[in-house]
């Protein structure tokens, strides 16, 4: 359970009259509310504020259900399926409406604006409602001349608000400093008769108010939150002595609410964190030939370099290659104990590149002379042709994560992208991101384009996908040892150091074991 769940459950608990015990000699909510609509009536009588048409009584009738009656008509009707949950003895069901005035803020005219220079009149914003209460890091004020135009629509220290748009059902408190500011048109101002203002702050922040609100602005459609409705929500009322006990208990459980909520979020961190630590170190053991034994039946990686010449002399004969890709390099241990790679007849000591030593059955060699590499593009953006009627899915960095599949992407380009292009890359093609996010591998679970920051990989000789899930693991791992730049947002590849990555390959059966295992560590993880 993380914090927010933990505040939410004492919440449910105080309105439920389970946080603190009942006192017998306690005065009724039924007397409360007696009390509440006299003042009602006489601020009516005064002509302070409007008769509510909407004003009703509700009460629990002898055969135990719950009824409504409308004052205005004398309507009766049966409300037991808006009843959430049973109250204890002594507490009522009451509408918003019925227990409090509800009044909305004003716009500024147009043509006005606010200033950020105080002329003493305060304007709260949405914006600056904040964790239940007004934040004065950033208030704005009205001019006098739009004071007189609007200084009706004030709020005032004993009031709550809420917001009625954008950020729908934010409720809180207004600190002192802020008593009689004007107030936005998206938030409404609460008036509270007789009753505790705590616990009606912490009645309205509960599960049961706010999935009130969450119909309201979901099932309706309404961009805004009106008053009507504010004045429609049902909620508990307590005595007032238990709305006091309720307060008092909340106010001392939610410290201690956030003080967990602080650890537990760090405890997530924490094994978050560990988790990633404990990625790496697989796919590190992975890369060493240490994550599965050797068999000496699965042969060496010399066998699979030999299929992969092969290989690309097929393609090269079928013009499917250029001759050039037939230029291997071999890269190898001399007796001396030192690397070299040999490109025709020229050896060169590239010990200073080799990070760790392999098995004796791996080898090492370059990404270049073991995948083929697509590199993608994006299409001018200010030609239309290209976005408009888009067809085919087109893959961000964004749109990939790691260790993942692709199903969908962000954007689609037209048909006219083909001749930019050329071929698509299919469904089951392994991807990677070589700029800003280097390494970052994904499988296409679609056919689709993507842009010069992600490459598409095809390796030379792949039986049931063994290469591709291997590179699929190793890549974030060997891509972050290559040689690298300096990019304005991150570090970034080229055609050139992509080509250049050394790659630790194992027999091709072994990879296949290798993936295997990965997969078993990993899903243990999650």
């Amino acid at each position: 359970m993380n914090g927010k769940q933990l505040k939410n459950s004492i919440l449910q608990w105080a309105i439920q009259g389970k946080l603190v015990s009942q006192d017998p000699n306690d005065e009724p909510a039924s007397v409360l509310l007696e009390r509440i609509r006299a003042e009602k009536a006489k601020l009516v009588k005064e002509k302070k504020i409007k008769k509510d048409k909407n004003e009703s009584i509700i009460y629990r009738g002898d055969d135990n259900s719950y009824y409504e009656k409308f004052i205005a008509t004398g309507e009766v009707k049966c409300i037991d399926e808006e009843i959430p949950f049973e109250i204890p003895q002594g507490w009522e069901w009451e509408r918003l409406g019925n227990i409090t005035t509800i009044k909305g803020g004003k716009r500024i005219p147009v043509g006005m604006n606010l200033s950020t220079i105080d002329t003493g009149h305060k304007y709260i914003r949405v914006a600056d409602m904040k964790n239940h209460s007004i934040k004065n890091d950033d208030i704005h004020y009205i001019t006098d001349e739009i004071y007189e135009k609007i200084k009706a629509y004030i709020i005032s220290k004993d009031d709550l608000y809420i917001t009625v748009a954008g950020t729908i059902g934010n409720v809180g408190i207004v600190p002192e400093e802020f008593n009689n500011a004007n107030l936005t048109e998206n938030a409404d101002k609460i008036e509270i008769y007789a009753l505790c203002k705590l616990y009606l702050l912490y009645t309205l922040l509960s599960d049961v108010v706010q999935e009130q609100i969450r119909e309201c602005t979901t099932k309706v459609g309404q961009p805004k939150l009106a008053i009507i409705r504010i004045q429609n929500f049902l909620i508990p009322i307590a005595p007032l002595a238990e709305q006091k006990r309720i307060s008092n208990r909340i106010e001392v459980l939610l410290p201690i609410v956030d003080k967990y909520e602080f650890l537990s979020s760090k405890l997530v961190k924490l094994n978050s964190s560990i988790n990633e630590f404990l990625k790496k170190s697989i796919l590190q053991e992975a890369i060493q030939g240490k994550l599965v034994p050797q068999i000496a039946e699965e042969g060496a990686a010399q066998e699979l370099l030999e299929q992969i010449k092969a290989e690309k002399e097929k393609l090269v004969k079928e013009g499917k290659l250029k001759k050039s890709a037939l230029t291997n390099s071999v890269i190898y241990k001399g007796d001396d104990n030192k690397y070299y790679e040999q490109v025709s007849n020229e050896n060169t000591d590239i010990t200073e590149e080799i990070p760790f030593d392999l098995p004796n059955n791996w080898t090492w060699i370059r990404f270049g002379q073991y995948v083929r590499m697509s590199i993608g593009k994006t299409p001018p953006r200010g030609e239309t042709k290209y976005w408009t009627n888009g067809i085919y899915p087109w893959v961000s960095i964004s749109d990939m994560s790691d260790y993942g599949l692709v199903k969908t992407t962000k954007e689609t380009v037209s048909e006219y992208v083909q001749s930019l292009f050329g071929d698509i890359s299919s469904a089951g093609t392994l991807i990677m991101s070589f700029k800003l996010t280097v390494g970052r591998t994904s499988i296409l679970d679609i056919s689709a384009y993507h842009n010069e920051a992600v490459i598409s990989i095809y390796p030379f000789v792949d039986k049931d996908y063994r290469t591709r899930n291997y590179l699929f693991y190793i890549l974030p791992i060997i891509s972050n040892l290559g040689d690298s730049k300096d990019a304005i947002k991150g570090k970034t590849l080229n055609s050139k150091s992509l080509n250049n990555l050394l790659l630790p390959l194992p027999p091709l059966n072994e990879q296949g074991r290798i993936v295997a295992i990965i997969e078993q560590l990993f899903d243990k993880l999650r």
